[in-house]
């Protein structure tokens, strides 16, 4: 964990506010701020990963510890996390503070948004995917049984610092995973967007400097979204881009591959079912850099061709088909147009459709599974 030595080397630090129905809440960005919470007096209840459990322990915190998988966030387990709250004497009063990836921020913003009917929670990311994309936005996500994210709230928190010397502790397939969710926010956005997100010159490797700025410029990106449709009811949902082949290839891995790297395979595949409509994207300018940088992104992941080709087209279209964004009627895919321009299409659900999604899958288990290799044209 970041100490107060580290504040030492602290840039300015970057703030901005978000806008929600609730009130704004406040983003900053800078070296030591977790630390400056530390330091200050409350009355908090902490829930961390089990990972970074060792200093608030020793600090004498007593935090609610959790192992972030994906079973610690099913329904069934939130009960634990209520009781735990109510062990602490959690009051109405009291603000539950997160510290860890998204498992942790998907049960701090679930349970804060029902234990006593709400309290107030804070969130402090320290992957590079809840850094660059899920800390804002509120929105919690829970598996019931075998559906993922099918049950949630949304419940912004009053606040989020995001540490980046965490950054450093990330393995590569961590720091990909990141940096997937953030070319995505960007390229959703508009063309120039993406284009001044690509000139940062985003990598696995790249150091702190270049990661804060963008993660700005990816929150920066999401915030338009945020507050133009708090509520996923329309542009909002197009940041679903990637996220439920993503999820698909989630379910179909049991998990083997993670939800960054998923949803960056997850966009080839809404690329292939482009294709598959007919759409030719070689005149879209975004779309070749876009596909070229994931590549690069997902190549730097191990064992990703391996962990890719336990999934077959059968099981990738059973849990395709169970998503929650689909109606009865209708699947719900976001593509891009053959200008490079991200859009929501509701696909009737018949066997037309059916034929052209298992062909993108069948082409994302062709480019990135069965070859070995990363394919990313």
């Amino acid at each position: 964990m970041p100490t107060s030595s580290d504040a030492a080397r602290t840039p300015a630090v970057r703030t901005f506010a978000v806008q929600a129905s609730t009130g704004s809440y406040s983003v900053g960005i800078g070296t030591g701020l977790l630390q400056q919470m530390l330091d200050t007096d409350g009355d908090r209840v902490f829930l961390v990963d089990a990972y970074l459990q060792a200093p608030f322990i020793a600090a004498g915190l007593d935090p609610i510890v959790v192992v972030a998988d994906e079973p610690a966030k099913s329904l069934d387990r939130m009960t634990d996390i209520i009781v735990q709250l109510r062990e602490r004497r959690a009051t109405r009063n009291t603000t539950l503070v997160a510290v860890g990836g998204g498992v942790i921020q998907d049960i701090a913003a679930f349970a804060a948004s029902t234990y006593m009917r709400g309290i107030d929670w804070v969130y402090v990311p320290t992957t590079l995917l809840s850094m660059t994309d899920s800390c804002i936005g509120g929105k919690s996500s829970i598996n019931v049984g075998i559906y993922k994210n099918i049950v949630g709230t949304f419940h912004p928190p009053v606040e989020v610092l995001i540490d980046p010397s965490f950054v450093a502790t990330l393995s590569h397939e961590q720091r990909a995973a990141g940096l997937c969710e953030a070319a995505k926010i960007c390229l959703c956005r508009n063309t120039s967007e993406f284009d001044a997100y690509l000139a940062a010159r985003p990598s696995v490797e790249a150091d702190e400097k270049t990661l804060v700025a963008v993660i700005d410029r990816s929150l920066r990106a999401k915030k338009w979204f945020i507050e133009v449709d708090e509520f996923d009811k329309g542009e909002r949902l197009l940041l679903n881009f990637g996220h439920t082949f993503g999820h698909a290839i989630e379910a179909a891995t049991t998990f083997a591959v993670s939800h960054g790297i998923a949803v960056g395979l997850g966009m080839f595949t809404a690329f292939r079912l482009g294709e598959a409509m007919g759409r030719d994207y070689s005149n879209a300018p975004s779309i070749a850099p876009f596909r070229a940088h994931v590549a690069e992104l997902l190549g730097a992941v191990d064992g990703l061709p391996e962990a890719l080709g336990t999934a077959t087209v059968s099981s990738l279209m059973d849990a395709f088909e169970s998503d929650k964004k689909h109606t009865r009627d209708h699947y719900a895919v976001i593509v891009a147009r053959v200008d490079g321009v991200i859009e929501r299409l509701m696909l009737p659900r018949d066997a037309a459709t059916r034929t052209m999604i298992e062909q993108a899958f069948a082409r994302l288990l062709s480019d990135h599974a069965r070859s070995g290799m990363l394919v990313s044209a």
